[in-house]
């Protein structure tokens, strides 16, 4: 297999993520990698993120996100943190400042091991998120999916936190909708030019909310870091949570805290599966053989 490249299979919550390291090197992962890696059961993911060299004095690497259908990405907080763990294992490091596509993140890993990512700024203009359409005001647009009489979901809040974002507010159980049908069909909705995250969210008390997400190109996930960090922004923007906020997603547990400084900071766990090569153009990948189950 000839100019493989590392990768490590890991999770952050149960968001499937590879994490490979493209340092050293002028190609990307393609397309067509990120399909065929996909279609692998033991190599099944939602994100890849692929740390090249840095680009900006300041940071320490830029991060290059792919979603499972081969698509770009802006923003993973679930994956950064995985490149995190990556990173602090090989280098000793605690805190890192990482360039996206989306931005500059910058990262801490605590001696508990989990880690938070500062995810920037919320963005609520409708342009900014962006939608096809102007809304005056983001914390609620006029769209549902069911009879128009009785829809199953409606008026959902809409954030960018790099990505787009749509909030779906339920008061019962997240489990009892069908999100695996509904999903596709809001992810794609054309009043997304750019397509959407879709969040069914019932918020439990002022400092907790369950949340499960349709990802943008990926499709339904145990877990999605910048959706959690919507959700949570939107519940304090529409006043029904506080700014700090724990929320169970279908892998675990995360925390999101919108400061005063208006960032939003998002804490959880990465988990490291196994390591292997691959080949960034066509994703034929072997394991490591210390990783051999």
């Amino acid at each position: 297999m000839a100019a493989t490249a590392p990768f490590a299979k890991m999770n952050g919550a149960g968001n499937e993520i590879i994490v490979a390291d493209m340092r050293g090197r002028a190609d990307r992962v393609t397309a067509a990698a990120a399909i065929a890696l996909n279609a692998d059961q033991a190599t099944r993911f939602d994100q890849i993120m692929a740390i090249h060299d840095a680009r900006t004095p300041g940071t320490g690497w830029f991060i290059d996100i792919l979603n499972s259908d081969g698509s770009g990405a802006q923003a993973c907080g679930n994956g950064t943190r995985c490149v995190v763990q990556a990173l602090g294992a090989e280098t000793g490091l605690k805190t890192f400042t990482l360039e996206t596509v989306a931005g500059i993140l910058n990262a801490v890993e605590h001696d508990d091991g989990l880690i938070s990512v500062d995810m920037g700024r919320p963005r609520f203009g409708w342009q900014d998120i962006p939608l096809a359409e102007e809304f005056r005001d983001t914390r609620m647009i006029e769209l549902q999916i069911g009879p128009i009489d009785a829809p199953v979901l409606h008026s959902p809040s809409v954030v960018s936190m790099g990505n787009p974002h749509a909030i779906f507010w339920v008061d019962g159980d997240v489990w009892s909708y069908d999100l695996d049908r509904f999903g596709p069909l809001l992810e794609n909705h054309p009043i997304f030019p750019e397509r959407a995250n879709i969040t069914i969210a019932e918020v439990t008390s002022r400092d907790s909310m369950v949340i499960r997400t349709w990802e943008r190109g990926a499709g339904l996930t145990k877990a999605c870091g910048s959706a959690a960090c919507a959700a949570a922004v939107a519940a304090a923007r529409t006043g029904r949570t506080d700014r700090r906020v724990a929320l169970t997603v279908p892998g675990g547990q995360l925390q999101v805290e919108w400061r005063a400084d208006d960032h939003v900071v998002l804490t959880g766990p990465a988990e490291w599966e196994f390591s292997g090569r691959f080949d960034p153009a066509s994703g034929a990948w072997q394991r490591d053989a210390e990783s051999a189950a």
